[in-house]
């Protein structure tokens, strides 16, 4: 293992915050993977993990048997895991600003476009190399503005060339879920089945640039830019979400970490035979057909249903009660599917959504995840 400090842009003098990176297998093996954890840094289960796969993946490079690069970000901001407003915990948004860290990343399509100009040609794996390269370039440019700015840039350079990206996150109350880009399904779908994932959302864009499509999509976008020439999807970035914010046991931890080795192993990355798939406890079904369901008024809210649980189109989900007038609005669902995420808290102010439902009949547009 070789690890490397990153400075980060000083937020104020006297302040030096640092990114910590481990590396392991052969320098510029392949299938080259990142992965990271906690960039909403109050979600803590992939710090865990992140601990597990540590250990996983020094035996393995001890044996020999690590056949691409491997970079784990066991920590990916360490500006959230300081922020503590009034001693509780806030690492989903940037404190100086309001912005989330899942959001705004670079899109370096463009100017790896520009790069690209009159260079690729009819061999899709001579212009996967070229592409890289000029993903590469583009990240280096990047001009960053402010702390929070400059994680982000950091965060995609470290990835944009990788071949397999696994950002680890979880959700407030949740089973075990996965994001990625509609093109990957088959890959989606396989990791999916390792991890024991109940839904699998794709979409092709879901909305204000989170790291996973920062990474994947400058793929789709150059295909698109380029075509007829071949340019395949050569960056498989997925959002893990492990559950949810107190899923936090040494079990779950080593769990989730070998069927992540179990999928490098699928992918190449990790020498020795891939065990068959288990059965998938799900279909992928598309971003677009999740179902938030959101609070029409300030109240306490009483569940009806858990996470992991099948809603019927037009079951009862939760109530909000109203504490001025005691009337209770009752949540019920519009398609059916899979409740696979809800809040923690009991609280609801007007607008505020409380869960979600993993629904094929809906077709929502826009931004498709939540703030």
């Amino acid at each position: 293992m070789h690890t490397e400090t990153l400075a980060l842009a000083p937020p104020a003098p006297g302040h030096h915050p640092t990114l910590t990176v481990h590396r392991f297998g052969p320098p510029g093996g392949r299938p080259k993977v990142t992965i990271q954890a906690a960039l909403h840094a109050d979600e803590v289960p992939g710090l865990l993990v992140a601990q597990q796969l540590r250990r996983q993946l020094q035996a393995l490079e001890d044996a020999g048997q690590l056949l691409g690069e491997v970079q784990l970000v066991p920590y990916a901001n360490p500006l959230g895991l300081a922020q503590h407003p009034l001693g509780q915990h806030q690492g989903r948004f940037d404190l100086g600003d309001g912005l989330n860290f899942n959001r705004f990343h670079p899109d370096l399509a463009a100017a790896a476009g520009d790069l690209l100009q009159g260079q690729l040609g009819a061999d899709a794996q001579a212009n996967v190399r070229l592409i890289r390269a000029a993903l590469r370039q583009a990240a280096r440019q990047l001009h960053s503005l402010g702390t929070a700015q400059d994680l982000k840039h950091k965060l995609v350079g470290l990835a944009i060339d990788s071949d397999i990206v696994l950002d680890l996150h979880c959700d407030s109350q949740a089973v075990m879920h996965l994001y990625a880009l509609t093109p990957h399904a088959e890959q989606a779908s396989a990791l999916g089945a390792l991890l024991g994932a109940q839904a699998v959302l794709l979409a092709t864009e879901s909305g204000d640039s989170p790291f996973d499509e920062a990474c994947s999509r400058p793929w789709l976008l150059l295909a698109e830019r380029f075509a007829p020439l071949p340019v395949p999807p050569a960056c498989f970035s997925v959002t893990v979400e492990l559950r949810g914010e107190a899923d936090t046991s040494h079990a779950l931890a080593q769990q989730d970490a070998a069927a992540i080795i179990a999928f490098l192993r699928h992918q190449g990355a990790v020498a020795g035979p891939a065990a068959a798939l288990p059965r998938a406890l799900c279909q992928p079904t598309p971003l677009a057909g999740s179902e938030p369901l959101t609070a029409p008024c300030a109240g306490v809210i009483v569940f009806h249903r858990e996470p992991g649980d099948r809603i019927a189109a037009g079951e009862a989900v939760a109530d909000v009660v109203d504490v001025d007038t005691g009337e209770i609005h009752t949540l019920r669902a519009q398609s059916a599917g899979l409740l696979y995420a809800r809040i923690a808290t009991r609280w609801a102010t007007p607008g505020k959504r409380l869960c979600k439902i993993a629904g094929t009949t809906l077709a929502r547009t826009g931004k498709l995840l939540s703030s």
